[in-house]
């Protein structure tokens, strides 16, 4: 059977919204804060007329490079500010890049994270590589899963925590770990431990701890042979997001699904996307593949 390619849209924010977005730009209200940033997809013209993109308060100018740019504040500035996504909190900040601590269009993943540890109702231990600011991580121990998050960012980690205290989530069962996602992996496979459920969200290119470089397609398959190994007999869900590659839903479907071949369950994959406010057009920022266990699909 050919996969079928879904569209994932996070409808349920309150805090967040996608006002406008074309001519390379996307316009988007983080709480009380408008910014406008660049967007490479979107090729259309913006819908909304130049004078409520003058009203951001800050505009991120691009020099050209892939993340190259600096933030210029048009009116007064929080030097970091509160994003809430149904009780769970982030810091939302402007850095050196054009992100701000959270991806909005994870929304749905995390949604679906939950579901399936709920679903299950037993014990479910959850590996997130290149966890970032601990959304996802934080959705995953609010569910009831003890949850160990990996990412070679230190600044990331701490910033992971504050957000785990700011949602009232700091007792919960989480092992925050700076360290090389492969590597760790590699060694959690020599040691037998075994994890339920798996999130990857890797860049295209990075570099770890100790200056590791990470190429997604170099070793995303070294990657994904690795997290099988680390699989429980009892694997409840994988889910593999991919930013910025030269790749398609198809490509993360296929490579998913051989990578779970040995359990019996489902592959799925897709686009995930920010709906707009002002025309309603669909921005797609990434693509998707997530693999769950047939056992758990409708909560048995």
């Amino acid at each position: 059977m050919k996969p079928v390619i879904e569209i994932c849209a996070s409808p349920d924010w309150r805090s967040y919204e996608l006002l406008d977005s074309g001519d390379g730009m996307k316009l988007e209200r983080f709480g009380k804060v408008v910014l406008a940033r660049p967007e490479a997809e979107a090729i259309w013209k913006k819908a909304l007329p130049e004078k409520a993109w003058e009203q951001a308060d800050g505009l991120f100018i691009s020099t050209g490079e892939e993340h190259g740019g600096h933030w210029k504040a048009l009116k007064n500035l929080p030097e970091r500010w509160q994003v809430d996504y149904k009780g769970l909190k982030c810091w939302a900040q402007l850095s050196g890049s054009r992100h701000l601590g959270l991806f909005p269009e994870q929304a749905s993943q995390w949604d679906w994270v939950e579901d399936q540890i709920k679903a299950a109702r037993r014990p479910v231990r959850v590996l997130n590589l290149f966890g970032y600011t601990g959304m996802a991580t934080l959705s995953a121990a609010r569910a009831g899963a003890d949850v160990t998050h990996v990412d070679a960012s230190r600044k990331a980690i701490l910033w992971a925590k504050e957000n785990q205290t700011l949602s009232g989530l700091e007792h919960f069962p989480v092992r925050w770990l700076v360290d090389d996602a492969l590597k760790f992996v590699q060694r959690e496979a020599r040691r037998g431990s075994a994890y339920e459920g798996l999130i990857l969200d890797p860049p295209k290119f990075g570099r770890g701890p100790k200056g590791e470089v990470w190429e997604f397609y170099k070793l995303i398959p070294e990657l994904l042979a690795a997290c099988q190994q680390v699989m429980s007999k009892e694997a409840l869900f994988v889910v593999l997001t991919a930013y910025s590659v030269k790749a398609s839903a198809l490509t993360l479907h296929y490579a998913v699904d051989e990578m779970m071949k040995a359990w019996e369950g489902q592959t799925s994959a897709g686009e995930v996307v920010l709906e707009e406010k002002s025309a309603g057009r669909l921005l797609s920022t990434a693509m998707f593949a997530r693999w769950r266990n047939n056992s758990y699909k409708e909560g048995r």
